[in-house]
């Protein structure tokens, strides 16, 4: 084979490594919503790309034999395709034959490997990673029809490789099933490359976290509860309204774990507007309360607000003793983040880049978040507020300037209210050696 027929083979051979590596990288990179979003506007070959993904075992074999292949007749066609002009070269400068031919090799095979590194390799990989599904659709038929060519092969190779997987007990397709960890990573990703707001990936962070987060995270604590006897006055619930003026009321017979219902602030209003008497007893005024157990998710509590078409529900413990309330707007305030809560209410406030001012009634996994905590809280699945767990480390209740250290931060109670752990400063400890202690 002449100087020239070598060249040409390998310019062939690296032509056919190019496709093949674009193809396993196109495919690999293909993104699946992307694929289905082509195959929503009339892509007819992203369904294609889509179920090559679901079983690309076939898909694969047939890169590994062209490959294969190509690598094997790159190996025999190289040395014949420089090495000639290389050794004429050197000849021509005074080098012996022996001398002449060990660098004609070393030149060859040095100049085909880079040639097939950059121009069948790093550059269609690059190539189909920058546009992933448009090259995946482009390549998907024809490589079916090398698969349809090579048959036999594929079809002995692929079998033994799925063999051997399940042998291992390894999954033989792929698992396209997208998780919300999938989801945060992406918004993640996202707010990285500023294509999405830092605030828009908390929400997003915080609608997965409903699924996890109790209820007792966002209600209002039973010594906060607006509430009226049923058997008040219309001048007290006119002085009440005006002095806590909240939407929905729970009317208790006697004391506030005996509640008989709950009633809207607008038909308060309604009333004292029209001039007329406020009776609590009143069917008109007194609707049906919605009591939920505390132990509800908040994913759960917006199920229950869907179903009784209701915004406002009452939350008892196993002995059903009133804990708290919840309302639509609470569940809303713990996705919406500070998008929606006022400074005032913030129940978390950053002092400085090394101590926060946090409400004791905050959920925990609020404050591992604000203090970009990895290690689990200890006891985390008895407790959920950072006062449960200074109460569970502490085996008391706490008092004001008792402190817990623990992964590097100092939590020490600053104010108490009724047995309430009202503020808790918290420091970083470790600012000298930069590491958490726990």
């Amino acid at each position: 084979m002449s100087a020239t027929q070598s060249l040409l083979v390998i310019a062939a051979l690296i032509a056919a490594s190019a496709f093949l590596s674009m193809a396993e990288m196109a495919l690999a990179a293909s993104r699946r919503l992307r694929l289905q979003q082509m195959a929503d506007d009339g892509h007819p070959r992203a369904r294609q790309v889509m179920a090559v993904q679901q079983a690309p075992g076939d898909y694969f074999t047939v890169i590994q034999i062209g490959q294969n292949a190509v690598a094997i007749l790159g190996g025999i066609v190289g040395d014949g395709a420089f090495s000639p002009l290389v050794l004429t070269g050197l000849m021509r400068t005074g080098f012996s034959a022996e001398t002449a031919g060990g660098i004609a090799f070393a030149v060859s095979f040095a100049l085909v490997t880079s040639l097939f590194i950059i121009l069948s390799d790093l550059f269609p990989k690059r190539l189909a990673m920058a546009e992933p599904e448009a090259l995946a659709v482009r390549l998907v038929r024809p490589m079916q029809l090398c698969a349809s060519l090579l048959t036999p092969l594929v079809w002995l190779y692929s079998r033994a490789a799925d063999a051997l997987l399940r042998l291992l007990g390894l999954p033989v397709t792929r698992d396209d099933r997208i998780t919300p960890d999938d989801i945060l990573a992406l918004a993640e990703a996202g707010a990285q490359a500023g294509v999405l707001d830092r605030q828009g990936q908390q929400v997003i962070a915080n609608v997965f976290e409903l699924d996890t987060r109790p209820v007792s995270s966002a209600m209002t604590p039973r010594e906060r509860i607006a509430w009226f006897r049923s058997d008040d006055s219309d001048a007290i619930v006119r002085t009440r309204i005006a002095a806590e003026p909240f939407s929905t009321y729970p009317v208790c017979e006697g004391a506030v774990d005996q509640v008989i219902g709950t009633v809207d602030a607008k038909d308060l209003f309604q009333r004292v507007l029209n001039g007329q008497s406020i009776d609590l007893t009143d069917p008109a005024l007194l609707h049906r309360a919605v009591v939920i157990p505390d132990r509800l998710s908040l994913s759960e509590v917006l199920g229950q607000f869907r179903q009784v078409h209701e915004d406002f529900a009452v939350i008892v413990n196993e002995y059903s003793l009133v804990v708290g309330v919840v309302t639509l707007n609470d569940v809303m305030s713990t996705v919406m983040g500070d998008l929606v809560a006022p400074p005032d209410d913030a129940l978390m406030v950053q002092r400085d880049i090394h101590s926060w001012l946090i409400d004791g009634m905050t959920p925990l996994t609020d404050v591992q978040r604000a203090l970009g905590l990895a290690q689990e809280w200890p006891h985390a699945d008895q407790v959920e507020t950072l006062a449960g767990f200074l109460m569970v480390m502490l085996r008391r209740v706490p008092r004001r300037t008792d402190h817990v250290d623990w992964c590097g931060w100092r939590f020490e109670v600053m104010d108490v209210d009724s047995y309430r752990v009202d503020q808790v400063l918290v420091t970083r400890r470790d600012l000298d050696n930069g590491a958490f202690q726990a």
